[in-house]
């Protein structure tokens, strides 16, 4: 007999966890709580807080949404104006001393002339063969070269993807891709070529929201607030040890158990089969694969140098630094970095040579966010990965050997990118249907292994659909369908419960928009009666 029982017990107090959670709420209708192994919501999208106060997320977060629904619950959990900051995305690539618009494939005018021909030649066979092929690309590889061609390939898009995924794209699959991937166009590029012009903004984060203070993190902590105090277990009295699933009982690390009807999962599903010591649901895990994330924050005395301007964040293919993203963390918001008047003492110049003086002194700070990869197929020292981080950041020109570094951080998150191999798809159809088989509904960026949609407002959504899924039978139409899903923008995307679970949406390979559930019973009111525009950005 468990200590206490509900109807839903819902693990992981990150996005996907408190869109359940929250659903729960407003249904009024099964017990339920929610459980967390730390001691603050947030979990792959928590922020950390530095000694000397600098902030950092756990790698490169903003907020941008494919639905309503997520945008009244944060818009209710940080209602004012001023919670806010909206940005307009500065991104480049860096290549060869050159900093070229995101998205590079779309900006090959900016390439020296011998590599604007290979790239042309390469698009201009990849559309030839493009009208001849009769089957699919077979891998994320194939996909390049059919979109893009040999010559971008070569030049960024195998070797970024590379240090992104730290697997070959010869190993990934491609039915990943959406809305994340520009597919460049032949005419406009060769037009712009020609005419010496870069292309516009593309993609769904052209422009995006980042909150005023607490980073990333201090949104979920704001949502997980709005919930009873009650229903929520932080710490060792939510550090889940053991899940019975027969007995539908959950141990956990105080010794206390609590028994459920339905489970929804947001640990990482390879964690959760060794906590349930089931035998063949871990071997079947083994065939799913994953990168480690380790984040390296860089905090800087001085005024903003007018080399980094306004930049948001910067892409970097080549080999002379170790990371693949750089965030200026400090262009987000004012917050994320010590005001001007705290001193802080010189650890080192950037070359690493001593300070010219060890006292603590004021301001102003700036602050660079990067993030490297690592996996068995690629390595990463780790012992040197700070020193190896500055170093690249001194060869890619975002730092000067005589800048004053005051704070530094590290950590690494083991499950930081969900890798859509070969073999996923393949695993995930046969091990997440053998968990809801035993009323364990896995879901989140490593709960349900889909990185398409594994952004914050998808993994609210994962766990908002499966309580709808639970409670009233409804279609999880950001697990089972994200193409339908990542092509329409800000429209509620939730079905009525008059189609049955797994039945196909009727209108999912068409054009017309699907029927929503009623209003009334899907809006979350905000605060006051406050209403805001809805926002678009991404992770």
């Amino acid at each position: 007999m468990a200590d206490i029982n509900v109807d839903v017990l819902v693990i992981g107090m990150g996005p996907t966890g408190l869109g359940a959670a929250k659903r729960l709420n407003q249904l009024n209708g099964p017990s339920w709580l929610i459980v967390d192994a730390n001691e603050k919501a947030g979990g792959l999208a928590s922020t950390d807080i530095t000694d000397e106060g600098f902030l950092y997320d756990v790698g490169g977060h903003v907020i941008f949404s494919h639905y309503k629904y997520f945008d009244d619950c944060i818009d209710e959990a940080l209602p004012k104006e001023d919670d806010w900051y909206t940005h307009q995305r500065i991104s480049y690539v860096r290549y060869k001393g050159l900093w070229v618009p995101y998205p590079f494939q779309n900006n090959i005018s900016m390439l020296p002339k011998e590599e604007q021909v290979t790239c042309i030649e390469g698009l201009i066979d990849a559309a030839m063969e493009a009208r001849v092929a009769s089957t699919k690309p077979a891998d994320f590889d194939q996909w390049i070269l059919r979109m893009q061609g040999e010559g971008l390939a070569n030049i960024f898009m195998r070797p970024y993807n590379y240090k992104v995924w730290a697997v070959p794209t010869t190993k990934m699959q491609c039915q990943w891709l959406g809305e994340r991937v520009a597919a460049p166009d032949l005419k406009s590029v060769t037009k712009n070529v020609i005419l010496n012009k870069t292309a516009g903004n593309w993609g769904p984060n052209a422009t995006f929201r980042f909150p005023a203070r607490d980073g990333t993190g201090g949104i979920w902590i704001a949502v997980a607030d709005t919930l009873p105090k009650e229903k929520k277990r932080f710490g060792k009295h939510g550090e889940v040890t053991k899940v019975d699933a027969e007995k539908k009982i959950v141990h956990f690390k105080d010794g206390s158990t609590i028994g459920y009807g339905k489970l929804v999962n947001t640990m990482a599903v390879d964690h959760l089969v060794e906590k349930m010591g089931n035998q063949e649901l871990i071997t079947l895990s083994k065939g799913l694969f994953y990168s480690t994330t380790h984040v390296i924050g860089v905090g800087i005395r001085g005024e903003r140098p007018e080399r980094i301007g306004d930049k948001c964040w910067l892409y970097f293919p080549e080999d002379n630094c170790n990371f693949y993203r750089a965030t200026i963390f400090s262009n987000y918001s004012p917050y994320n970095q010590p005001q001007k008047d705290v001193k802080l003492p010189t650890l080192y110049n950037a070359d690493g040579s001593k300070p010219a003086s060890s006292e603590p002194q004021e301001g102003p700070y700036w602050s660079i966010m990067l993030e490297v990869s690592e996996s068995s197929m690629k390595p990463v020292d780790v012992k040197n990965i700070l020193k190896d981080s500055i170093q690249g950041l001194i060869n890619t020109e975002m730092l000067k050997p005589e800048d004053e570094i005051v704070s530094t951080y590290h950590r690494a998150f083991e499950h930081g990118y969900p890798t859509p191999s070969l073999e996923r798809e393949g695993v995930l159809k046969e091990l997440l249907p053998k968990l809801q088989d035993m009323d364990i509904l896995s879901r989140g960026r490593f709960g349900s292994w889909r990185y398409e949609v594994g952004n914050q407002d998808h993994s609210f959504m994962l766990g908002v659909e499966a309580v709808d899924h639970i409670v009233q039978g409804a279609i999880e139409l950001t697990l089972n369908y994200p193409d339908f899903v990542n092509t329409r923008k800000n429209t509620e995307r939730r079905l009525t419960t008059s189609f049955a679970y797994g039945a196909q949406p009727p209108e999912a390979n068409g054009t017309k928009e699907l029927p929503t559930r009623d209003r009334a019973s899907s809006k979350v009111s905000t605060s006051g009666g406050h209403s805001r525009k809805s926002s678009k950005a991404t992770k």
